[in-house]
């Protein structure tokens, strides 16, 4: 029988105990917010196996999960950790070609932040 690649997915939190993932879904319109949570579902479901147009690489062990509502284009900036864990850390609306280089340094922050936690765990 072929092993699962199912995974979990959870959201970042900052150290003031607010979720910016939470923040950023909670500012769409409700289709848009559908589709993201839709979006969400398929990559725990297909994990490393999800390719584009749903997911595409960045950076490192960055990715983002993309999405398009009518003219506009969002993204998450998400990790892979161990134990086939998702961790969202960054969302934003996208209005040029290539990714911002600051919603990448913002990403990379979180990563950062949540690893640090992590060893101390």
């Amino acid at each position: 029988m072929p092993e699962s690649t199912e995974g979990t997915t959870e959201f970042f939190i900052e150290a003031n105990g607010t979720s910016p993932i939470e923040d950023f879904l909670d500012g769409l319109d409700l289709k848009t917010r559908a589709r993201f949570r839709w979006s969400m579902e398929q990559l725990r479901m297909r994990n490393v196996r999800a390719r584009e147009p749903l997911v595409k690489h960045l950076e490192g062990d960055l990715w983002e999960l993309r999405e398009e509502s009518q003219t506009n284009i969002y993204r998450i900036i998400y990790f892979s950790f161990i134990g086939r864990r998702i961790v969202f850390l960054h969302g934003f609306q996208k209005k040029s070609q290539k990714t911002p280089r600051k919603e990448l340094e913002l990403a990379k922050r979180r990563y950062g932040d949540f690893l640090e936690r992590e060893k101390r765990k």
